[in-house]
């Protein structure tokens, strides 16, 4: 293999449209554009969303919903998952983050931990919130619930 024998992939590169090179080609005299018009003119178009002075239908639907600002977004895990730590381990928001079991979360407030599945091994748990089948779960598995 030389480098000046590599070329591309049969058909994974397309020849651009030769507009107005004479009838012939098909595309000669008004380049596919047709007779006159909005659309044959140069800078010719409509904006993206119009529809021809008829109110659109942005407009025509009514405004729902509305976005707190001041909600809270916590990353949420449950119970189940902090069984992949061992025993006497401070499990907090950065260890579950860097082993990958929190999803990605847009501006959190903090950890929440929620009661489902069980517990097997004993960890000290810092979070922001935790329901009360959770803390009961930890503890019950001879570890601690923190608030932080």
């Amino acid at each position: 293999m030389r480098i000046d024998t590599l070329q591309p992939q049969v058909g994974s590169r397309k020849s651009a449209k030769r507009l107005g090179r004479g009838t012939g080609s098909g595309l000669g005299k008004t380049s596919g554009k047709g007779h006159k018009g909005q659309w044959a003119r140069s800078g010719g178009g409509v904006r993206p969303g119009f529809e021809g002075g008829q109110m659109p239908l942005t407009r025509r639907l009514p405004k729902r919903g509305f976005n707190n600002p001041f909600k809270k977004v916590y990353a949420i895990v449950n119970v189940a998952i902090l069984n992949n730590f061992e025993a006497g381990a401070v499990v907090d928001f950065e260890t579950l983050y860097y082993a990958g079991l929190i999803k990605e979360v847009k501006n959190p407030v903090g950890l929440k931990v929620l009661g489902t599945g069980e517990l097997n091994v004993a960890l000290t748990v810092k979070a922001n919130a935790f329901s009360a089948q959770a803390k009961e779960a930890i503890e019950k598995a001879g570890g601690t619930a923190e608030l932080v």
